[in-house]
């Protein structure tokens, strides 16, 4: 995707969306000093030029019952494009994967697995995980506290 031209007006309502996502326009107009109708037209462009790719709340992963983060190193065998390609897609179809990167190093994946427990971890580990095609070996790092999450991306070298 080619990289959008944003101002400084545009910078404002991106830095109060990600902060306040469920803002009315007039709120958010009120907030960045514009008024509704321009405000708007900005909002509305930002999302179809694809700068805000959507919407959602942010849940409590403790309070949902999602106690264990696992960061995971997937190293894959057998490197060929369409074998990554099948790699790449049984992870992303995986619910409790909920990141994952091509990454370089030792590693060709770096995914972060959510799960209620250690048993939920294992069996996803040993039931899906391992049983991708390719899949060579696998390392895992178990987060013992979240110190930042979900975090607004830094905007300061735009407009």
């Amino acid at each position: 995707m080619a990289e959008v031209k944003i101002d400084r007006m545009d910078r404002k309502i991106l830095e109060t969306l990600q902060a306040e996502g469920r803002l009315s326009n007039v709120e958010l107009a009120d907030r960045v000093a514009l008024s509704p109708s321009p405000c708007l037209r900005r909002v509305r462009r930002l999302e179809d030029d694809g700068v805000i790719a959507g919407y959602r709340a942010v849940l409590d992963r403790g309070a949902v019952g999602l106690g264990l983060t696992v960061f995971v190193e997937i190293k894959a065998g057998k490197h060929s494009r369409e074998n990554a390609a099948r790699l790449s897609k049984g992870i992303a179809d995986m619910p409790e994967v909920v990141s994952c990167h091509i990454v370089s190093g030792t590693a060709d994946f770096l995914a972060e697995i959510v799960v209620p427990d250690l048993a939920a971890y294992e069996h996803f580990m040993l039931d899906r995980l391992l049983a991708l095609p390719t899949v060579e070996d696998v390392r895992s790092y178990f987060a013992i506290r979240t110190l930042k999450t979900a975090a607004p991306l830094p905007l300061g070298h735009l407009g």
